[in-house]
């Protein structure tokens, strides 16, 4: 039997790739390097990511695919490459090129609120007619899909311009996307931080986020490989610092406004955020209680000489809220949705003042030593 390019691609059609619903003929996989030498058949497939999943499966269907559409005296096992693509991508300066401000919310350690934080700024920046992003980067404790109740979505890819990009998923105004929309919510994830660096990665650079006046990133707490991933991913507006009023947590913001400010990093601070600030019971809106002391962000703002954003109280409404997926800025007559809404005013126009004021920041570039 004599074989031809044409016999080989029409058994190709016949293998999908998991997840599209399309062949990978159609998707333009198969590389124009096919080579026909009597029975012996050599190609290659070409694939976005070194590390995609489906590597080994896809040859081995494609296998498959000939020696029972073509015939069974094909020599094609073992002849098959894979490549991976040369994506776009790979010059990371054009990521987001149609977002105005990308902001980091970090935090210094755990359980000063940052999530809580960045979910209602964001909705409050949406309320107030903004177009607002927010990726969830803390990989290892996703919490947004829960704050917007929308722990059962699962994003869908669509084709954008030849590529398949994942589509954000959008609620009150806001384009959300979280690795908790990827993994079983049950399951905790012990990945390495280059699995982890990758995947935020993947969240910026493979999903469809179109025009937005701010993009948030919602960061792990402390300073780790997705901070310094970041960083040297994308050109970072600003970042926004959460703290309590506590001494603890004020030392570990201090610290982590330091590695944003440092000169291998050279991030703007945009502000710090005093969560926590105080306590007022609903009962007694007047009232005021410092359960973690009083003015501590406040001090410590002064203190660097950053601009203090805001100052949230603590009302039982907030963890109510954030527990049944309705953040409280979206209740911009209670107490704490008007301050989450002078916040965003805030944040504006701190915002427009570096932007005056300072030169657009770089990507951070890591140099080796001379010995590595």
């Amino acid at each position: 039997m004599k074989l031809y390019p044409n016999l080989i691609l029409e058994a190709l059609s016949k293998v999908r790739y998991p997840g599209t619903g399309k062949n990978i003929v159609e998707m333009n996989m198969i590389e124009d390097d096919m080579r026909i030498d009597g029975n012996k058949v050599t190609f290659s497939i070409v694939f976005d990511k070194p590390n995609d999943p489906f590597v080994k499966s896809i040859i081995k269907a494609s296998e498959t695919a000939i020696l029972t559409y073509v015939s069974n005296d094909v020599d094609i096992k073992g002849n098959i490459t894979a490549k991976a693509k040369q994506i776009l991508r790979s010059e990371p300066e054009k990521l987001l090129s149609n977002v105005k401000n990308i902001v980091a919310v970090s935090s210094g350690k755990g359980g000063v609120g940052k999530s809580t934080v960045a979910a209602n700024l964001a909705v409050a920046l949406a309320r107030l007619g903004y177009k607002v992003g927010l990726l969830d980067a803390d990989i290892y404790g996703p919490s947004m899909p829960k704050m917007f109740n929308e722990e059962e979505a699962r994003p869908y890819m669509e084709e954008i311009d030849g590529r398949e990009l994942i589509m954000p998923v959008e609620k009150y105004g806001v384009k959300l996307l979280s690795i908790g929309f990827f993994v079983d919510k049950e399951n905790a994830l012990v990945w390495r931080g280059t699995m982890a660096s990758n995947a935020l990665k993947q969240l910026i650079a493979d999903a469809y986020w179109g025009d937005l006046d701010y993009f948030f990133l919602d960061l792990p707490p402390g300073t780790s490989d997705i901070h310094l991933t970041l960083v040297q991913t994308l050109a970072v507006t600003g970042v926004i610092v959460v703290t309590t009023p506590q001494e603890v947590a004020l030392a570990d913001a201090r610290k982590g406004i330091n590695m944003f400010t440092g000169e291998k990093i050279n991030v703007p601070v945009l502000g710090l955020v005093e969560n926590m600030a105080y306590f007022t019971p609903a009962e007694l809106p007047e009232n005021k209680y410092y359960i973690f002391g009083k003015d501590g962000g406040k001090k410590l703002a002064e203190e660097l000489n950053v601009p203090l954003l805001g100052q949230i109280p603590i009302v039982q409404s907030i963890c109510e809220a954030g527990d049944s997926g309705k953040p409280v800025a979206l209740n911009e007559s209670s107490l704490t949705g008007l301050a989450f809404k002078n916040l965003a005013h805030n944040v504006v126009n701190q915002i427009d003042l570096r932007n005056k004021t300072m030169a657009p920041t770089q990507r951070v570039e890591i140099k080796k030593n001379k010995n590595g």
